[in-house]
């Protein structure tokens, strides 16, 4: 066995080994686990149904992330991506009125462009002609975005009338009662952050995964001793597993292949298609941009090594995803976790997979996983990824400025297209200023990037 390991991963190759691969898959998965609920959640506002959208989540994600493994061998998971089944869902459906079946021949379109697009040297293209500023930018910028994501989804980061964000008050839960719920799930978190980072320092092998387990039993005890109690009404579950229904997989049949291209020829369906690739495209480049300079994959002038498979594996899930009965599949940021632990190879993809597809039958156990306990783990991650903004040349501001933006647009906008478009365009404008010796070093491609965001913004 270890020698067909071998023999398809080039574990050695990449100074990698199967344990540091298992365990990095196994925290890959852990840490994305939440996809299973979200999503469901998210598409069943417009109108799908919740199991069938669980099971196709499920599949997509396993597939598309084993393709990954097998067609570019890079520990990169994929699933259906946050903020785009929130635009499937509340804009093409819900304010522009489509039925979810033409948003789901939307998704699917947009994947057969993306496959044209990852055969051709065009995305490939475009990733090379990032400059390694705005690459090392991006992937700070994804270690504060994911980092932010995880106090949002254990509560400790709330909504602000006054700035926007602010602060959990643990006083304001006693005194309205909601410290068993909420305010308890924030401390928990807490205190997975201290546990987790103290497996860190401590050098403990598998520390974030051990650090989700950890914080997730440590839930339980507190509902076993009565001190968490669930409000579901509330959106605070039991954090024990639920097997009153048995082991059974939900029918995908309400969704697979329910496409309708009734609507392909209308300008506005056109304009839905080009606004879904066009943020797929940015955000799959900007995972892929990050987790790799994280995980230090990018050869010496910035490139990655086998990228046509990595963009076509990335095309093909949303493909995939959409037969199904999903939003759009992209390259999770999330995979990040299993590269912190080692991972370098698709052998942890395989792992991540092949967990997806065994929560398909143990969906009461994955699903019962809390946000306060899978926090911990997104925010120490991302003080580990934000490290790389050391590698840009702070002494140069035609370097260090678009770099700052990009870092700070991509987790205040919630959106790494948005970090990458913002850096791009300012890395443009400022060496267009600073004469002709920089406007030529920054090369055409660049100019291109620029005007095309610029365009975005303007139509879209």
């Amino acid at each position: 066995m270890s020698n067909l390991l071998e023999r398809v991963f080039h574990l050695n190759q990449n100074h990698t080994n199967p344990r540091t691969e298992l365990f990095a898959g196994i925290t890959t998965f852990m840490t994305m686990a939440y996809i299973l609920a979200v999503n469901p959640g998210i598409l069943s506002v417009a109108g799908m149904d919740s199991g069938a959208v669980f099971t196709a989540t499920a599949l997509a994600s396993a597939l598309a992330t084993v393709i990954m493994a097998l067609l570019a061998n890079y520990p990169f998971a994929l699933a259906p991506g946050m903020g785009l089944n929130a635009y499937f869902a509340y804009t093409i459906v819900l304010k522009m009125g489509y039925p979810w079946q033409s948003a789901l021949a939307a998704v699917f379109i947009e994947g057969l462009v993306f496959i044209f697009l990852s055969i051709t040297p065009v995305r490939e293209k475009v990733f090379n002609a990032i400059p390694m500023c705005l690459k090392h930018a991006v992937s700070a910028g994804i270690g504060l975005f994911i980092a932010f994501i995880g106090l949002q989804n254990c509560g400790l980061v709330v909504s602000s009338s006054g700035t926007m964000v602010g602060v959990f008050s643990f006083s304001d839960s006693i005194a309205q009662g909601t410290f068993s719920t909420a305010g308890l799930s924030a401390m928990l978190a807490l205190i997975g952050v201290l546990m987790t980072g103290i497996l860190v320092v401590k050098k403990v092998r598998g520390s974030i995964l051990l650090g989700i387990l950890a914080t997730w039993a440590l839930g339980i005890l507190c509902q076993l001793a009565g001190f968490y109690i669930p409000d579901p009404a509330a959106g605070f579950y039991s954090l024990l597993p639920d097997f009153s229904q048995g082991l059974t997989v939900p029918s995908l049949a309400p969704t697979f292949g329910q496409l309708d291209f009734s609507h392909l020829l209308s300008p506005d369906f056109l304009i839905v298609v080009f606004a879904l690739l066009f943020v797929d495209v940015f955000d799959t480049l900007g995972g892929l941009i990050g987790i790799a300079s994280e995980a230090d994959m990018l050869d010496h002038q910035g490139r990655l090594p086998r990228m046509r498979g990595a963009l076509l594996s990335d095309a093909l899930g949303t493909c995939v995803g959409a037969v199904l009965g999903t939003s759009t599949t992209t390259t999770f940021i999330e995979s990040a976790a299993g590269v912190s632990v080692g991972g370098r190879t698709g052998l942890t993809g395989l792992v991540t997979g092949a967990l997806f597809l065994l929560s398909l039958f143990l969906s009461p156990i994955f699903l019962a996983i809390p946000s306060f306990a899978t926090a911990p783990a997104l925010i120490i991650v991302g003080a580990m990824i934000l490290k790389s903004i050391s590698k840009v040349d702070f002494k140069n501001p035609l370097e260090y400025i678009p770099a700052f933006l990009c870092v700070l647009t991509v987790p205040i906008f919630y959106s790494i297209s948005e970090g990458i478009a913002l850096g791009t365009v300012s890395y443009a404008v400022l060496h267009l200023a600073a004469g002709k010796e920089e406007r030529r070093k920054a090369g055409p491609f660049i100019y291109v990037l620029a005007i095309l965001f610029v365009l975005k913004y303007i139509f879209l």
